[in-house]
């Protein structure tokens, strides 16, 4: 049995983390949050110690170390974007392994600086990449790995996440703190898409909004034209009031089908991690230099490998 904490244990994805950490037979020790909203606790982990001042969880993880079988062995991470940065390095000072949910960290130079802090801590950061668990994306890798060596699938990428005006006063409506939609709600798709097709080529902006993104990606295996949005009317009008999320990826004219199989994905992330065979920060390099060129490119003209809905957009 591991003993685990958790930073951003009030978040919307910390429960899965603790369910994770459940299932997999270990135990969480102690969890942090500014926020106190964490009854999730008391159905998974009651016994937990809970923190809502950083340095008091920081004392108590030192604390633990006194002692082998309290000694804390992995830290997970489901803070705010910014803060990914800081509470792995903290994890990892901490004499843990970390594990930490996307986008790792917004740069390439951030991903250097942790495999400094990895080198002088002897401990190590895994990425939750969970699409790369999911059966349907193993399947489509094996079928591109069949095709012939010069083959060239054109995919459409169509996310579409109707988000309310409280996302706008949170944290993510801010781009200093969650780098932008592409970065935000966008990055494990460019995993997925690498995962999949091989090395980029080629990374086309065609439009930068608050609430939309869209351009072009080209791969070793892939043409793929994509958009991404948290505004409703962006909806196809088949889906509106009906549903408030729609997805379609269109692969050469079929449809890569994955809406279902999530449940367990963060569990088989853990299982893996736990075995030895997680993703570090070599596997997170490639999304993450990929949205950090569509957060910093010139918007290029809309040509023939511009997503449809972008079209309907201005730059």
């Amino acid at each position: 049995m591991k003993n685990f904490a958790l930073i951003g244990a009030a978040g919307y994805i910390a429960p899965r983390h603790m369910h994770a950490i459940k299932d997999t037979g270990n135990r969480l020790a102690v969890a942090y949050d500014v926020n106190d909203s964490v009854g999730i606790i008391d159905s998974i982990s009651p016994e937990s110690e809970f923190f809502t001042e950083f340095e008091r969880f920081l004392e108590h993880g030192y604390k633990l170390k006194r002692d082998v079988a309290t000694a804390l062995n992995y830290v997970s991470v489901c803070t705010p974007n910014y803060l990914h940065h800081s509470h792995i390095a903290a994890g990892l000072r901490l004499g843990c392994d970390v594990i930490c949910e996307k986008p790792l960290v917004p740069t390439p130079e951030m991903l250097d600086e942790l495999a400094a802090v990895e080198k002088e801590t002897g401990k190590r950061v895994f990425n939750i990449l969970q699409l790369r668990h999911h059966a349907a994306i193993l399947k489509l890798r094996d079928t591109v790995a069949a095709a012939s060596k010069d083959t060239k699938f054109d995919v459409e990428l169509t996310y579409i996440t109707s988000r309310g005006k409280w996302y706008a006063e949170s944290w993510k409506g801010d781009p200093r703190k969650s780098f932008g939609i592409a970065t935000n709600i966008g990055v494990h798709f460019y995993d997925m898409l690498h995962f999949i097709f091989g090395k980029l080529q080629q990374n086309v902006v065609h439009y930068s909004g608050e609430s939309k993104a869209a351009g072009y990606l080209e791969y070793e295996h892939a043409r793929v034209r994509w958009f991404l949005s948290i505004d409703a009317n962006d909806l196809p009008d088949e889906v509106k009031g009906k549903k408030s999320t729609y997805r379609n990826i269109d692969i050469s004219g079929e449809q890569l089908e994955f809406s279902e199989g999530f449940t367990d994905l963060h569990t088989t992330s853990y299982k893996e991690i736990l075995a030895g065979r997680g993703y570090g920060l070599d596997d997170a390099r490639h999304c993450i230099e990929t949205v950090n060129v569509i957060r910093t490119a010139k918007i290029a003209v809309m040509g023939a490998d511009a997503h449809p809905y972008a079209k309907r957009l201005r730059t």
